[in-house]
């Protein structure tokens, strides 16, 4: 009975270990696929695999001496202790089943049109003290008017003496920045999808301000949630 559950101990690290290796090989691509190359790499890309990383290396040392010493088809000389089974077995759960991404996403959205009274918007600023607001022409999500612009464009107004903002309309400081990187991603999308999202974005040098969540991850729908950089650090693992 006792080399049985000793065996299945053994089993059930391997399968887990396994399983986290074939996600660190989708989550990194394009490098060498050891184990400890992709936890190397991966830490520097994912927070999840940063959270973890000297288990990640505790468990691949521990997972040689269990191969390498196999006697036999089912057979193990080294033996993990039940909790370092549990252990990676939880962590195995969490690269698995990664949260949804809703999780850390701002939730209460607060959208503007792209031709509404900037006066409006400035209002809403004081009353919900968000960062940024999608701007929709029509049904099309075109990007985020952030707090920052606004101050910007205020600031500019005052320096030139122009206090009056009666009939500006968003569009004035919205169009003020050409570009307005953000992304759409659906219910769906987990943490580590929005992670790979912002990694892919900074390693092409390119400031994306946000990801906005619809219910298809289409931009004609109106957003359940938005993340921005910020938001990753809020980013808790475990599942409740």
């Amino acid at each position: 009975m006792g080399k049985t559950m000793q065996r299945l101990r053994s089993e059930r690290f391997e399968v887990s270990y396994n399983k986290i290796h074939l996600e660190l090989k989708r989550l990194v691509k394009n490098e060498a696929p050891h184990f400890q190359n992709l936890v190397f790499k991966g830490a520097k890309r994912f927070s999840v695999i940063k959270t973890y990383q000297e288990e990640l290396h505790q468990f691949a040392r521990l997972r040689n001496a269990i191969v390498h010493n196999k006697y036999d088809i089912g057979e193990y000389i080294a033996e993990p202790h039940e909790k370092t089974v549990e252990q990676i077995e939880e962590i195995c759960r969490i690269f698995t089943k990664p949260n949804d991404a809703l999780t850390i996403a701002t939730k209460q959205v607060i959208v503007y049109d792209y031709h509404a009274p900037i006066a409006k918007v400035i209002q809403g600023v004081h009353k919900h003290n968000y960062s940024q607001y999608p701007i929709y022409n029509g049904d099309i999500c075109i990007g985020l008017l952030t707090a920052k612009a606004i101050v910007r464009w205020v600031a500019k107004r005052a320096a030139e003496g122009k206090y009056n903002h009666e009939h500006i309309q968003v569009k004035e400081i919205f169009d003020m920045d050409e570009d307005h990187p953000i992304e759409f991603v659906s219910r769906s999308a987990n943490i580590f999808d929005v992670e790979e999202i912002f990694a892919a974005a900074h390693m092409e040098k390119q400031d994306l301000e946000a990801i906005v969540i619809t219910e298809t991850g289409e931009r004609n729908l109106l957003p359940i949630g938005v993340i921005t950089p910020w938001d990753l650090i809020e980013i808790d693992f475990l599942n409740e």
